[in-house]
């Protein structure tokens, strides 16, 4: 193998090297917004489980807007 070669070769893996890095780095900030998402839901999921049994305790006073026709 020549020099030209080898160079060429290796410029080529740093190329390479390069898009799969930065593929990496795009990956990581994708999981990472992921995660503050789930989070997220995984908060508003326990604020509507709370509200859920606030609204099911008995003797709770009950809001007319609950009690909305079904034709609206």
């Amino acid at each position: 193998m020549t020099t030209s070669q080898t160079e060429q070769r290796l410029t080529e893996l740093e190329i390479k090297a390069g898009f799969a890095e930065d593929l990496l780095d795009r990956l990581n900030q994708t999981v990472f917004r992921q995660q503050q998402q789930i989070e997220l839901l995984a908060r508003e999921l326990a604020a509507l489980r709370r509200q859920l049994a606030d609204a099911a305790a008995p003797g709770a006073p009950r809001s007319l807007r609950d009690e909305v026709p079904p034709h609206y």
